[in-house]
């Protein structure tokens, strides 16, 4: 075969856009489960104030929703496996989507923790769910470029929240915050339900666009799986995880508790929190594309595949640093422009951290080991969830929440380097020299 008969299915392969309505149906699951997550954050400070909570309790929710995240994360990851994509994805919805709205029953802390569970248990479920479904459209070639994609509706989420669930909760109550945005989410499964097929299933796939997408499926033959035990054994597992257990605490503090940081320091109102968080949640978008890039930027310039990714962890992890001064900012802006910044370096680090387990694990590998770093980057949210809560309750300040945010990066770049230090793949080979494994 000549090299232009290589190239030509490839070229009209991508004039297919059905594999890209995927991609979007992916983004906007992501968005609204975001959405669905931090809708009480955004009205914690309204609801403390009117039912009494306390900052223990309330730590408790997060507590027990990370915990069921991590776990959900796993087991997902499993049961997707069994089901398929369209199956879990719309399993993983209808949990999350029951506990949302489930959350207009109660007004205790305690009452709330019912509904958290499910929420948790199903946004646990999306991203192997998500994933899966990746696999499934993409040929290798454009996989991370789709899983970015639908990842960015993290951020997305995130600014769109603060700036219309106070809208809805001043001008309707706060229960219907929950009910219209669990409207949203029955709206999207329902287009799921229908439009989503495998490839070769789904009439509106062209036979270009499915030979563009099998040109390079996913294993045909899935390979044995890989016992928990024996990931546990290998240093690669290790510096994932407790990389994992010490930066993913910093964003879930970030997620539950700044609505509040600006309400308690700023005298914020609820409707008052869109711009800070707005600009806070851009600042996280700008510092995940330059993380990504920047590592991409120096392996194109002949560095190491190890160095380079510690070079940019370095630098995120310094972004962070400068939080340690924001509770005792003189203005609004000033602490935004100092979390903004630390947003930036974790979204920089993560994009770098994730790609660990691609690195230097083979492929049927990875989604066990990124599991596992999911749960241990839970029971670190859930420790620093109890730190917060308890920081609150007896001292009322964020500075020792702030303080412990600024140093965790580089303490865990400490632990990766002091256990990967020369970034050596599970197979035993050493990615320290110029060039990229295979």
């Amino acid at each position: 075969m000549t090299a232009t008969d290589e190239q030509k299915p490839a070229h009209v392969g991508r004039r297919g856009k059905i594999r890209w309505i995927v991609c979007g149906f992916l983004f906007f699951a992501v968005v609204l489960s975001y959405v669905d997550r931090l809708v009480l954050p955004v009205l914690k400070p309204d609801l403390q104030a009117r039912y009494g909570w306390s900052e223990s309790g309330y730590a408790d929710l997060a507590i027990w929703f990370q915990a069921v995240y991590g776990l959900s994360y796993v087991a997902f990851g499993r049961l997707v496996d069994r089901v398929g994509a369209r199956t879990g994805y719309a399993i993983a919805v209808v949990l999350w989507t029951i506990g949302h709205v489930a959350h207009i029953a109660f007004t205790s802390t305690r009452g709330l923790l019912i509904a958290r569970i499910p929420l948790a248990m199903g946004e646990g479920g999306a991203f192997p769910a998500a994933l899966a479904a990746t696999n499934e459209w993409f040929p290798a070639r454009e996989r991370a470029l789709a899983i970015g994609i639908f990842n960015a509706g993290s951020n997305v989420g995130a600014i769109v929240t603060p700036l219309i669930v106070p809208f809805i909760a001043v001008s309707f109550g706060w229960r219907m915050a929950f009910i219209a945005t669990g409207l949203l989410t029955v709206v999207w499964l329902t287009g799921w339900l229908a439009f989503y097929r495998s490839p070769r299933q789904q009439p509106l796939v062209s036979k270009a666009e499915l030979a563009w997408i099998g040109s390079e499926p996913a294993d045909a033959v899935k390979p044995p799986r890989v016992p928990l035990a024996r990931l546990l054994r290998l240093r690669q597992t290790w510096a994932y995880i407790l990389g994992r257990f010490m930066i993913d605490p910093v964003w879930w503090t970030f997620l539950f508790w700044l609505p509040d940081f600006f309400s308690r320091r700023y005298h914020l109102k609820m409707t008052e929190f869109g711009p800070p968080l707005v600009a806070i949640y851009l600042c996280a978008d700008v510092g995940s594309v330059a993380g990504g890039w920047f590592s991409s930027h120096l392996i194109g310039r002949g560095r190491a595949l190890g160095r380079a990714r510690k070079t940019a962890m370095f630098v995120a992890a310094l972004c962070a640093v400068p939080i340690a001064f924001a509770a005792s900012a003189p203005g609004i802006w000033t602490a935004v422009a100092l979390i903004g910044l630390a947003c930036a370096g974790h979204q920089a680090f993560s994009a770098n951290l994730y790609a660990l387990p691609g690195d230097l694990f083979p492929r049927h590998m990875v989604g066990s080991v990124v599991g596992l770093g999911g749960l241990g980057g839970a029971l670190g949210g859930m420790l620093m969830a109890k730190f917060a809560g308890a920081i609150l309750e007896k001292l009322g300040s964020y500075q020792p929440i702030f303080v412990a945010a600024a140093f965790a990066y580089l303490t865990a770049l400490g632990i990766i380097q002091l256990i990967l230090p020369g970034y050596s793949s599970a197979h035993g080979k050493n990615n320290t020299g110029n060039g990229i494994k295979s």
